[in-house]
């Protein structure tokens, strides 16, 4: 049993696999630690995730997991995070209230016009995340909180950006149902994931959950093994035969009687072989990325703000998210007296941004935290540098007819089994991505499960119950 990549999908399976009690079950990872972007990076003794990754899920299956493995390292951790825009902090999610203070009577009059409009003559079709939001936020608050923010994280426009992607992260959100929700009516309610205020986190980051894993597959007898990378998929009918990774000790060959995999489409397509034909692999080509770096700031002060993370909408800086990371779990500081910031920028790979060196990103992150008043530049004290590419799939205007394509070529390959966020090119949380390595360990026992719908409505994924005790996994809805 191959399992490509170990981050929360591919460690998720291998741990399942290894519970079962499967005689051999390796996992070949090209990078030198666990957890993919759900890891957390350490330097100096601090320790901060590449991006916040909060512990917060309706899918019993995956909470029962998380619990299983850390336990008592498990925090609860209360959530606050804001946007920031020209000067002053509005809440997120939305509240009436804060809004009207901080935009004023008028402009404030203006959204809930604009709102109503929009309410009653919306977009008949709804195929780009612009059409998404204003038909329920209405245009203005689009244009004031939407629109510009995202275009940073995604950098294209958004009328190029899906729908799916903005139904995946404001599943039943409105600026009506914002307002409920800060009234007593929102008892009454669902929660709403993105209305949450509190979650669960591992006592030392992300990562702790994933290293925790690593370890007990290891434990079971089992193999994880860093810095293998995976080059060449060999096929012999509809089957995968064996598996080519280069490693520090040079090519190897894995066996395989079935492969989970979690690396990038793109790549998988392009490692299959004989060679996948001349229209899947300019399909494979013409799915896009947006890749991600972290300017981590060691500051000589405890307390620069209240939230976990902060929005940063703001023109005139390139930062798009900021993360308190002493926020998120004192343990992650090791440090009294000081905090650690990740400046989260949103870039694509050998562009401007991403080639600069080290010490020109660390002095921009310096410069634009002050710029925004957040702290002095003189509290800077250190920093570094993560780079992280491939770590959102982009959903443009071509990527569905691209995907199928794809899934032509690779479904009927019968012992390939493709889960996470890149493995499906679908924009996952990781409690989505380890339910869909669920799902596919579940298909190879005689399972008939669709791992590509566990993230397509809030229905799928907020009322199923997964049995995972005994030998076999049984999903109930």
């Amino acid at each position: 049993m191959i399992v490509v990549g170990a981050g929360p999908a591919g460690l998720t399976a291998a741990y399942v696999l290894a519970k079962q009690g499967l005689s051999t079950i390796t996992v070949l990872e090209a990078d030198d630690i666990v957890g993919g972007i759900a890891r957390t990076a350490q330097y100096k003794g601090f320790r901060f995730d590449i991006g916040g990754h909060r512990f917060f899920t309706k899918i019993q299956a995956v909470a029962d997991l998380w619990r299983e493995i850390l336990g008592p390292e498990l925090i609860a951790v209360p959530r606050l995070s804001r946007i920031y825009y020209n000067g002053r902090f509005f809440d997120y999610p939305l509240k009436p209230a804060n809004a009207l203070r901080g935009l004023g009577p008028i402009n404030a009059l203006l959204i809930v016009l604009s709102y109503l409009k929009w309410h009653f003559q919306p977009y008949p079709i709804e195929e780009n995340f612009e059409q998404f939001v204003t038909n329920r936020f209405g245009k203005r608050l689009y244009e004031i909180f939407f629109k510009t923010y995202t275009e940073k994280v995604w950098g294209i426009p958004c009328t190029e950006i899906r729908a799916e992607w903005a139904a995946q992260r404001i599943q039943g959100l409105s600026l009506l149902r914002a307002i409920l929700n800060a009234t007593a009516l929102h008892k009454r309610m669902d929660v709403i994931k993105s209305l949450i205020h509190e979650f669960q986190y591992p006592r030392l980051g992300p990562g702790q959950m994933w290293e925790a894993c690593r370890d007990r597959i290891v434990e079971r007898g089992h193999l994880v093994l860093l810095r293998h990378c995976v080059d060449r998929c060999e096929t012999t009918g509809q089957r995968v035969t064996a598996v080519h990774a280069t490693t520090p000790n040079g090519p190897r060959i894995f066996e395989a009687e079935h492969v989970i995999s979690t690396m990038p489409l793109r790549s998988l397509v392009r490692a299959v072989s004989p060679a996948a034909p001349d229209r899947i692999r300019q399909a494979a080509d013409g799915l896009r990325y947006r890749d991600f770096l972290v300017v981590a700031l060691i500051l000589q002060k405890e307390k620069v703000f209240a939230d976990n993370w902060i929005y940063v909408h703001t023109p005139g800086v390139l930062v798009g998210r900021i993360q308190n990371f002493n926020n998120w779990s004192p343990a992650m500081v090791p440090t009294p007296g000081m905090t650690c910031l990740g400046m989260e920028y949103f870039c694509f790979k050998r562009d401007h941004l991403w080639e600069s060196k080290d010490e020109e990103l660390i002095e921009r992150a310096s410069s634009e935290l002050a710029a925004l008043g957040l702290a002095g530049r003189s509290d800077v004290v250190d920093g570094v540098v993560i780079r992280m590419p491939k770590a959102y799939p982009v959903y443009d205007s071509t990527y569905k007819r691209h995907l199928s394509a794809i899934r032509e070529f690779i479904d009927p390959i019968s012992n390939l089994h493709t889960v996470g966020r890149n493995g499906m090119h679908q924009y996952n949380n990781q409690d989505h991505s380890m339910l869909a390595a669920m799902l596919s360990v579940a298909n190879m026992q005689g399972a008939s499960y669709d791992p590509w719908d566990t993230n397509t409505g809030s229905a799928y994924h907020e009322e199923q119950r997964l049995d995972l005790s005994g030998d076999r996994m049984a999903l109930e809805i």
